[in-house]
């Protein structure tokens, strides 16, 4: 109780611009695990999306069935919401200090001190194990790639403390599904998947670089690189960059594969979405960078759709 006491203070002196969602179902669960819901970004399931949507992409284009591809699905999904928590966590140990500073973040509950350190570190252990038994179910290769993905998991809290470009190293990171997707469903890589693990490292820096700007002033302050403020005001071209990499390499990825032309024709409606956002965007308006950062969930949605119509 009392640290759900400290975090509904956090919560009440957090007078500015927070993305945190603490009422809803995260309201309704027992008082001591809503501190540990938020830490994982429970109430915000936008992020467990993100990192399970290029996975969907790698199963869309080479599961072996229906079946298969969707028991894949279902492991990738949990996988996601479980290890995208786990991610949380170690950035939240990274930044627990720099948080206090951040009208966005000081209320998480490590920066608020609803958690402390020792029971962010044992809930990461929960959440790993969990994620260990999950990927003890995929193929051997998928293992060893999924052993290999806490690397870049790792690096990037620290990354944006030394290069203006730390969304590309996240690009790394949550794009790692779209080799492990692949090699799940099929045991073997290809220059396809990794034309397809191409794609998603620049759509998630351009994504990721709107969701950025929500943060530019304070991070500016805190010492905190990235793309944001690498590009501020020219960020629009940069973000039109990033996107048409991302649809040129997903056409790529489907001649590699041999997809039939209805996909390229479907890849237009992940497009238009992708290009809404160009347009759309305003950098100084952090709710509105936060809306179109969140319309990445069916740019994800409808890739996969035009994957799966291209293997029709």
């Amino acid at each position: 109780m009392r640290r759900c006491a400290v975090l509904h203070a956090a919560m009440q002196d957090s007078t500015g611009y927070t993305d945190i969602r603490a009422e809803g179902w995260v309201a309704r669960l027992p008082p001591g695990w809503r501190p540990y819901a938020l830490l994982m970004r429970a109430d915000r399931p936008i992020g467990s999306w993100l990192l399970f949507l290029p996975g969907l992409w790698g199963i869309a284009l080479q599961a072996t069935g229906w079946l298969p591809g969707i028991w894949l699905t279902l492991l990738f999904f949990v996988g996601a919401v479980v290890m995208r928590g786990a991610g949380c966590v170690v950035n939240d140990l990274w930044d627990r200090d720099i948080d206090r500073q951040v009208e966005r973040t000081r209320g998480r509950p490590l920066a608020s001190g609803a958690v402390s350190a020792r029971q962010a570190v044992a809930f990461l252990a929960a959440l790993c194990g969990i994620g260990l038994l999950i990927l003890l179910q995929l193929k051997a290769a998928a293992i060893w790639l999924g052993v290999l993905s806490l690397v870049p998991i790792l690096i990037y809290p620290l990354a944006k403390r030394v290069t203006d470009y730390p969304q590309l190293v996240l690009g790394f990171t949550f794009g790692w599904g779209a080799l492990m997707g692949p090699v799940a469903a099929s045991g073997s890589l290809s220059w396809a998947m990794l034309a397809l693990y191409a794609a998603t490292i620049f759509w998630i820096l351009g994504y990721d670089t709107i969701y950025a700007h929500q943060d530019r002033e304070d991070d500016a302050m805190v010492g905190i690189r990235s793309t944001a403020l690498k590009f501020g005001a020219r960020t629009r071209p940069f973000l039109a960059a990033c996107y048409a990499a991302t649809l040129l390499l997903l056409a790529l990825t489907g001649w590699l594969s041999g997809l039939n032309g209805w996909f390229i024709l479907a890849l237009a409606m992940p497009g238009a979405v992708l290009a809404h956002q160009i347009r759309a965007l305003d950098i100084h308006d952090p709710g509105q960078c936060l809306a179109l950062f969140k319309l990445n969930r069916e740019v994800g949605l409808l890739a996969a759709l035009a994957i799966l119509i291209g293997r029709m």
